[in-house]
């Protein structure tokens, strides 16, 4: 980008920013008047027409429903005013608004396409040992040192990318984590992390930085929590949530959905006491059995997974906290997002894979930019055949469509990036993956259909 047009996306963000912040400011008087309103000011000045519908859904919601309007009042009550402001500001100003243009404007000239987002790993050491962890087989030596880090976000940002997703390992064992983030302070960062790191001196950092927002991850009560990361963990998880809570920090919660949990991670009584322990939203990943001693008994069933697509919608309208189930939501982003069609991942090593849950890669970003990165024939393979199901209830090319999978993996030559990785393509756990995603499938045919009539 020359140097007229930096300066020029320069004070255009400057001056959306100062907008913005006065609009924001001056809703705190009285947010049920004025939410609806700000709304439609982002829905203007938001370019993207699938971004604009999803601002418009939000008003919907906000007029329509006490709970989603209980929520949204929740962030003038709960949330530090500078947090929510820098927030918003990287969110709205420069996610959604500028980098849009942005994107379609690199897409035009290089015809490449530019995802949302992507996932990076700075680091695969880490201060626990869980049970199925999904990275549990990377090796624990490896980090994207500083230096690579500061260009990949730096690139990122030239191609339009300023929302940035964390996972490890355990990102707040990176010690050049909040370091990044005060550099970039003009891009969002959301970080996986088991919450056990986050101490007084993190927690006050955080606030001060007011563009990263922790997900901790829970497998449920104590017990469970405890079971798979350690005893003491959840305790450990609790008094940090109480940190975070306290200085008014966003922060959400990811869980892990087994067939020996889900009425657990759904039921009122822990759905409440999330929202107690002041978590503003809740990422649901169904167990895949990759990583660290794979066990796909650990898999949910179909009808577990049906009572999910169910259940998660039912939360949303009547629990003031914003649920995500990463795969029953694929009717709400077209299928699969992986790929680069939405997000890709980096390892700590270095290898670029489709998503957090494929390990393969034919490219690694020590040897190639991420401009060159998106020209990728495991990328263009995966989006060639996106979605890979019409029914949107099926989106994974792991649990739901494992053949094309194996498909993507033969044509472009993708390599393991760990001892183990190829077990999801052939052998026990394969075939294990084969039945079960027929098995759904079944089940979720006529979910889909009954949607679609309803409509």
């Amino acid at each position: 980008m020359s140097e007229e047009k930096v300066n020029l996306s320069f004070a255009k963000r400057y001056v959306e920013e100062k907008v913005l912040m006065q609009v924001i400011n001056y809703m705190e008087g009285n947010p049920e008047k004025n939410i609806p309103q700000l709304t439609k000011i982002f829905e203007k000045m938001t370019p993207s027409p699938l971004h604009r519908q999803f601002i418009c859904n939000i008003r919907d919601f906000y007029e329509q429903n006490p709970v989603t309007r209980a929520y949204l009042n929740s962030f003038f009550t709960d949330i530090d005013r500078d947090v929510r402001n820098k927030l918003i500001t990287n969110f709205v100003v420069n996610s959604l608004m500028l980098s849009t243009s942005r994107r379609k404007q690199v897409e035009d000239e290089e015809q490449i396409h530019v995802p949302y987002t992507f996932l990076i790993d700075p680091t695969s050491a880490c201060n626990l040992k869980c049970k199925g962890c999904w990275a549990g087989e990377y090796t624990k030596h490896d980090q994207i040192e500083p230096e690579l880090m500061d260009r990949i976000l730096y690139e990122a940002k030239e191609l339009g990318i300023y929302a940035v997703v964390v996972s490890g390992g355990e990102p707040f064992v990176y010690p050049y984590l909040l370091d990044m983030a005060e550099k970039h302070n003009d891009m969002i960062f959301m970080v996986y992390t088991n919450g056990t790191k986050i101490d007084e001196e993190v927690a006050d950092r955080l606030k001060e930085l007011g563009n990263i927002s922790p997900t901790i991850s829970l497998e449920g009560w104590e017990d469970a929590t405890d079971d798979r990361r350690g005893k003491g963990a959840f305790k450990r998880i609790t008094d940090t949530m109480g940190r975070l809570r306290d200085r008014g920090i966003l922060f959400g919660t990811s869980v892990t959905v087994t067939r020996n949990n889900v009425k657990e991670l759904t039921s009122d009584e822990f759905i409440d006491f999330l929202i107690e322990q002041g978590v503003k939203y809740m990422w649901s990943f169904h167990y895949v059995p990759i990583g660290r001693k794979p066990d796909p008994d650990l898999m949910i069933l179909p009808e577990q997974r049906a009572y999910l697509a169910e259940r998660v919608p039912y939360l949303r309208l009547h629990k003031p906290l914003m649920i995500m189930d990463f795969w029953n939501d694929g009717t709400y982003t077209e299928g699969c997002i992986a790929g680069g069609k939405c997000f890709f991942h980096i390892n700590a090593r270095g290898d670029v894979e489709p998503c957090a849950f494929v390990h393969f890669a034919v490219d690694n970003i020590r040897d190639k930019s991420l401009k060159e990165v998106f020209k990728n024939p495991l990328f263009s393979a995966y989006q060639n055949r996106q979605p890979f199901s019409e029914n949107m209830l099926c989106p994974c090319p792991i649990i739901d469509n494992p053949a094309a999978l194996r498909q993507i993996v033969k044509e472009t030559g993708a390599r393991p990036t760990h001892d183990g990785a190829d077990t999801v393509l052939n052998g026990e756990i394969a075939g294990f993956l084969d039945q079960r995603s027929a098995d759904w499938k079944a089940v979720a045919d006529p979910i889909w259909a009954s949607r679609n009539e309803s409509k």
